[in-house]
């Protein structure tokens, strides 16, 4: 039997007994407190065969550890491992343990060089003033600092992913057919250029005037930097000083904010950023984003902004009185005082001579440039409110449609929309319609109040040249050239008469269809009744269908084509049931009309009751012009996105009707414009086709006709829009058949006709 001794030797008292056991449950306890008791894990019991005993026999206090042995030592008690350290002192350690050689080859240094106050061997002042050692300590001490904050300053800056709002959002111009600027529409008046687009003359007159370091400089200007500061502290507020990088990440990334911290993470973000990005990145991005005033953002609004074109049409000069609104365009705008002139003239020609002394101008070239550019009085893309909104409002949705762009896309602006419209047709089409809404005003003003006048000229080529879409969109936001509210009337006969040319016309309903001319005869008296092969046609509430033709006139046997030119309601709604109202219906669809907006299959279909918009009226009327051929109206010639084009659509001429079917209606129709205005068309040398449409509520008032290959559609109706939609009796304002109101409107927005 092997008797344990205590460390110390035996206790002598049972006091100190009693100590030396619970001290050894306690360390045993706490080394051991997850591990199986001795008798579970190893078997070990007492000589005795009860709880263990010490070596004098005695039994200590009952604990549950019993001895525990260390791995490959039987009967050794495992020792306790230390805790491991925390991090912050293992780098406490670390750091200790890397500095103890620099501190024992500079300790000895710096307690010769640290300052002793008063200094002893001195006397007076001068036992204040620090050794040169000192100073020299201090100055290498702030450097050092100062070079290692800004180290981890550089280190730390982020350039973000994402930038500022004014970045990134765009505008969307609308330019006219001829390429002039017609309206802009989104809330920053920018658009991005590519740098080839803007001319090398141009890119180095604005270097010249703001940072002709800018290819050789490491992003800030560190001369710019001091003499920002000094001028900070001599008139308390940030200064000038920036370059053109420092400027573009303001521009992105930063506020306008003028404090301290701004400027020092914009030096910093512009460090960095010239080791991310290239010069010409750099340049490029500074040029879209920069204001130049006029609610402008970019060179390209700029360029169009002050001279009405591009950028890349810009030469030197141009580009020289550019590069001076940078400065402010508040302060150099010559258009809004003479201080401002005089302030941009001597800005215009120090960039000049700049650009000379840099060598990026020839002397001769200088020599040419001795006149200041003269700047447009106002901004071409300014938005009027008023016709400018109906046509963007329906070129935007041609665009959207055509180069198949998403709301979402669209919204991000960026865009170039060339439009189909003509300017001085524009012009023509509201003056006309101004001057019949000033008369109708002042003749009537009660009914006047809920008088519309929708008007459209479309080319046979499908280009949508003009519209009247209202008095101000802003007020009225309703396209009066675009509604499809108002029925046809009389206006509808020509697809009628196609639709017979076509088809032929069935007497019988077993016959074959028989073909009939412009020659053949139908009867042209009031109120006769509509017949079918089984006999008169009964209206639901059992009465005959008939006719009324204007003012219950009756003209007897009529030929077809006489009858077009007269306006015949009662031959045409024969003629429609003859030739079946289901090829009614499907002759206008292919000639223009929308399916949507095509009367019921019923024998008012034949007398007007669809209700197509001006636009799609001028439309149809173009297929006759263009020998049966069609192709849908459109108002988009080109979208670019920042100068790169964008696939459309290209409308697709289709054939509609025969050739001698369209031949025939066009000819009735330019009989129908001599037999109205003898004299006007006399003076138009046979040159011009149109006809006028009644309804038989008188709610609608048209005239439709063909000019030099341009039909034009124009439509007088009321329509309370407070209430609903339903057209009103237009109480006299569309005046009578020897003086339309569309006519005058027509022939006006077309002097000179022929």
């Amino acid at each position: 039997m092997q008797l344990r001794v205590p460390e110390g030797g035996i206790p002598t008292t049972r006091a100190e007994e009693l100590r030396i056991a619970g001290r050894e449950r306690r360390e045993i306890s706490d080394d051991n407190a997850d591990t199986p008791s001795d008798t579970e894990e190893t078997g070990w019991v007492s000589p005795t065969g009860d709880s263990p005993a010490d070596a004098s026999g005695l039994h200590a206090a009952p604990r549950s550890p019993a001895k525990v042995t260390a791995p490959g030592r039987p009967g050794a008690r495992r020792r306790r491992k230390a805790p491991k350290p925390a991090p912050a002192a293992r780098l406490t350690a670390a750091v200790a343990a890397a500095t103890t050689p620099v501190v024992a080859v500079l300790g000895p240094w710096l307690c010769r060089v640290r300052p002793h106050y008063p200094r002893p061997g001195r006397t007076g002042w001068k036992r204040w003033v620090p050794s040169w050692r000192q100073t020299g300590g201090a100055v290498l001490a702030s450097f050092g600092l100062s070079v290692l904050t800004l180290a981890v300053a550089y280190a730390v800056t982020d350039i973000p992913d994402d930038l500022n709002s004014y970045a990134t959002q765009q505008d969307t111009v609308y330019f006219w057919a001829d390429g002039t600027p017609m309206a802009r529409a989104g809330w920053v008046h920018r658009q991005e250029m590519e740098l080839a687009d803007v001319p090398e003359d141009v890119r180095w007159a604005v270097l010249a005037a703001e940072n002709e370091s800018f290819y050789s400089d490491p992003g800030i200007s560190a001369k710019g930097l001091t003499r920002a500061i000094l001028r900070t502290f001599g008139q308390g507020s940030t200064q000038g000083g920036s370059t053109i990088t420092q400027q573009y990440v303001k521009n992105v990334y930063l506020s306008h904010e003028q404090t301290y911290s701004r400027k020092f993470t914009e030096a910093m973000m512009a460090l960095k950023l010239d080791n991310k990005m290239s010069k010409d990145e750099i340049l490029e991005g500074y040029l879209n984003t920069s204001w130049f005033g006029r609610g402008t953002y970019g060179i390209q609004r700029a360029a169009q902004a002050y001279y009405g074109k591009d950028v890349s049409e810009l030469n030197a000069s141009e580009g020289a009185f550019l590069a001076a609104l940078l400065k402010g365009a508040g302060l150099y705008d010559p258009t809004l005082s003479a201080a401002n002139r005089t302030r941009a003239e001597e800005r215009w020609r120090w960039t000049l001579d700049r650009m000379v002394k840099i060598g990026k101008l020839s002397p001769e070239e200088r020599a040419g440039y001795r006149t200041f550019p003269k700047a447009l009085e106002s901004n071409p893309l300014y938005n009027t409110g008023e016709q400018s909104d109906y046509l963007v409002e329906l070129a935007t949705q041609h665009a959207k449609k055509s180069a198949n762009i998403s709301d979402k896309d669209f919204d991000r602006g960026g865009y170039q929309i060339y439009t189909t419209f003509d300017k001085k047709r524009v012009d023509q089409l509201t003056k006309a319609v101004g001057a019949a809404r000033d008369k109708a005003r002042k003749d009537k003003p009660g009914a006047a109040k809920h008088v519309h006048y929708g008007a459209a000229s479309v080319a046979v080529d499908g280009r949508i040249l003009a519209i009247h879409g209202g008095p101000d969109h802003r007020k009225q936001g309703y396209n009066e050239s675009n509604a499809t509210t108002v029925p046809a009337g009389s206006a509808f006969q020509p697809f009628v008469y196609a639709a017979a040319l076509e088809h032929g016309v069935r007497k019988s309903r077993d016959g074959a269809p028989v073909p009939v001319t412009g020659g053949t005869v139908y009867n042209g008296d009031d109120k006769v009744p509509v017949t079918t092969p089984e006999g008169p046609y009964w209206d639901r509430s059992g009465r005959k269908v008939a006719a009324k033709n204007d003012v219950g006139r009756s003209y007897g046997q009529i030929s077809l084509h006489r009858a077009l030119a007269s306006s015949v309601n009662t031959t045409f709604m024969q003629l429609g049931m003859d030739t079946g109202l289901d090829k009614v219906r499907a002759t206008a669809q292919a000639a223009g009309l929308l399916r949507s907006s095509l009367g019921a299959q019923v024998p008012a279909l034949t007398t007007g009751s669809s209700t197509p918009s001006a636009i799609r009226m001028a439309s149809g009327y173009t297929t006759f012009a263009a020998a049966g051929r069609h192709t849908e109206p459109y108002t988009i010639l080109k979208v670019t996105r920042n100068g790169h084009e964008v696939a459309t659509g290209a409308p697709v001429s289709r054939r509609a009707m025969d050739t001698d079917t369209a031949a025939e209606v066009q000819s009735a129709l330019t009989d129908a414009f001599r037999t109205a205005y003898p004299e006007t068309a006399a003076k138009a040398g046979g040159k011009v086709a149109g006809k006028r449409g009644t309804t038989e509520r008188d709610t609608a008032a048209w005239y439709v006709g063909t000019e030099k290959k341009v039909s034009t559609a124009v439509v007088v109706y009321r329509i309370d829009l407070a209430k609903s939609l339903e057209p009103l009796p237009l109480e006299g304002l569309g005046g009578t058949i020897a003086d339309s109101v569309p006519y005058s409107i027509w022939s006006e927005a077309l002097r000179p006709l022929g």
